[in-house]
């Protein structure tokens, strides 16, 4: 059993599709606070944060599990979209580019910490425009790091893909997943 410190149901999936028994109970670290631009310093400073502000509430009685995710492209640091207009903005950067969505995880059990930063590269086609505002209509692409879903609204533009999958959801199961068995 661990203790998923996310409030994202994406991660949580991905560890319920591995069989992997967890609790989830996220926080409320504000990533507002970050004024760091460079992306992986970004995406680190989150994850500490978050795994800092979790410890404290929890403990690590039994393993905690903290990620946070960024999207670049054109050297943008993308987060999450503020609104629709915002989410407009960062997926049209996207479209027919090349899209690096980084994830950063902090495992901590009473024996082992792993703290990873994990980065899967993407090149899209150029987004359907009827497709993309009903995307961005529906409010799926709000609360994901740059209001993209590899696994949903984006599969059938991905042109290339370099790296690990789950790593764009949100969390690199496959680096996770040796570190968590042995606990």
């Amino acid at each position: 059993m661990i203790r998923l410190a996310s409030n994202s149901l994406t991660r949580a999936n991905i560890l319920k599709s591995f069989n992997i028994d967890f609790i989830q109970s996220g926080g409320s670290f504000d990533e507002e606070t970050i004024t760091i631009k460079n992306p992986k310093s970004f995406v680190y400073e989150a994850t500490l944060g978050k795994y800092k502000e979790c410890l404290e509430l929890y403990g690590y009685d039994i393993p905690l599990l903290v990620a946070d995710t960024v999207v670049t492209s054109n050297n943008q640091l993308l987060r999450k979209a503020k609104d629709k207009d915002d989410a407009r903005a960062m997926l049209e950067l996207q479209s027919g580019n090349e899209v690096k969505i980084i994830t950063c995880m902090i495992y901590k059990s009473k024996d082992i910490e792993l703290i990873d930063i994990s980065s899967t590269i993407y090149q899209f086609e150029r987004f359907d425009e009827k497709k993309l505002n009903q995307y961005i209509n529906s409010g799926e692409c709000m609360g994901k790091a740059g209001a993209i879903m590899v696994e949903g609204f984006a599969k059938e533009y991905i042109k290339e893909v370099h790296g690990y999958e789950s790593t764009a959801m949100g969390l690199c199961i496959e680096k996770l997943i040796p570190y968590i068995f042995v606990t």
